[in-house]
């Protein structure tokens, strides 16, 4: 049973605006008859953040999901991380329980639910070598990955994270042929032509990840669309990472056809 007061979640990011999580996890606790529980935006500059997480548990906050750039902080300022979060080095979810900040990190775990295959060993190429690069091959690895692969294009911090997580991930300095390719870099962010590899060379890849989600899709998932791979879009990551949160906080199994819908009805 939902709680007599009102219970609130969150996500904190700068900016933050744009996210689409108030509108998908408000329509998973309307479909889990949460009553009274809410989700909203919590735009934090940088030096208000590790200030203001200790203050939501005395504002009703239960927990909250945390984007760039402060996932290192949120790991940081939590009494209690799991492995996971520990290994990634950032914090995407937060719950507050007993007087205690809890940190865990779903954006590995949504990644390997959005896959639209098993790994069973087979190797997997990720693209960019920031914190999310770090989760997905951290999550690959776990996953059963044959081998991680990581490539930048500056080779020393593809070096840097392979060398940070150990066996079974490893720099790359060339594009190999892989089961699966995660793009983790920001490229077709803003251009939505723009794409992080040469798109005549999806022929060398099994299915297409990539983590950046624009209306209509980027570049990278049209082309591999039209190519009859499988592929999995940033949205669809962002539903299942937040079906992970959503389940921690509520302890509900989430209803992610309505959370698809939520965050594509924009």
């Amino acid at each position: 049973m939902p709680p007599a007061a009102p219970t609130r979640l969150g996500v904190i990011g700068w900016p933050v605006r744009h996210s689409r999580s108030p509108a998908m996890q408000n329509a998973a606790l309307a479909a889990l008859g949460l009553d009274g529980w809410r989700y909203q935006h919590l735009p934090l500059p940088p030096g208000l953040v590790a200030e203001t997480i200790r203050a939501l548990p005395g504002a009703g906050f239960l927990g909250a999901n945390v984007t760039v750039p402060h996932k290192e902080v949120a790991l940081a300022v939590a009494d209690e991380a799991t492995d996971a979060a520990r290994a990634i080095g950032a914090a995407n979810t937060l719950t507050f329980r007993d007087g205690r900040i809890l940190a865990d990190n779903t954006d590995a775990p949504g990644l390997i639910d959005a896959l639209p295959a098993p790994l069973d060993g087979a190797d997997a190429l990720v693209l960019g070598a920031g914190g999310s690069a770090r989760a997905a091959a951290y999550a690959l690895r776990e996953a059963g990955a044959g081998a991680v692969l990581v490539h930048n294009r500056t080779p020393e911090r593809a070096q840097r994270l392979a060398d940070d997580l150990g066996d079974g991930v490893a720099a790359t300095a060339t594009l190999p042929p892989a089961a699966v390719l995660v793009n983790c870099t920001t490229v077709g962010l803003h251009d939505p032509d723009a794409s992080p590899i040469d798109l005549e060379a999806l022929d060398r890849y099994g299915a297409v990840v990539d983590l950046v989600y624009r209306d209509g899709g980027t570049a990278l998932v049209r082309a591999a669309r039209a190519a009859g791979l499988p592929t999995v879009d940033g949205l669809e990551i962002l539903v299942r990472q937040g079906a992970r949160s959503l389940e921690i906080w509520t302890g509900r199994p989430a209803p992610v056809e309505v959370m698809r819908a939520a965050v594509s009805a924009r």
